[in-house]
């Protein structure tokens, strides 16, 4: 189990502490610091089952200042990503083919 996380986000943390109560091993990336590739994303969002669009932290001032207002395929959105971490929702806990986004962390228990 993978969770893409990041230390600072309550929701990221509150998804780690559940894993961490079910005794599950898990990787713990720190994505603002490995950003993922844009194959590793591209992956990730697959597994989601969504558009990398939903992915989206619009209210992040990368996204108002670079993006808000512009309509992009799903590849420049990924390519976006990748640049600008911050705008990656959080946390994405990965678990063998399936994906999940822990808001709200009890999402993760499909998982477990």
């Amino acid at each position: 189990m993978k969770i893409y996380h990041n230390p600072r986000c309550s929701k990221s943390r509150q998804t780690l502490i559940l894993i961490k109560e079910k005794g599950v091993e898990v990787e713990i990336i720190e994505y603002l610091k490995v950003i993922p590739s844009e194959k590793e994303l591209s992956s990730i969002i697959k597994l989601l089952g969504i558009k990398p669009e939903k992915l989206l932290r619009k209210g992040e001032a990368d996204y108002k200042e670079n993006f808000k207002g512009q309509i992009l395929s799903d590849e420049e959105w990924i390519s976006a990503m990748v640049q600008y971490p911050k705008l990656i929702e959080r946390p994405i806990v990965v678990c063998d083919n399936k994906a999940i986004l822990g808001r709200p962390p009890e999402n993760v228990l499909d998982l477990l």
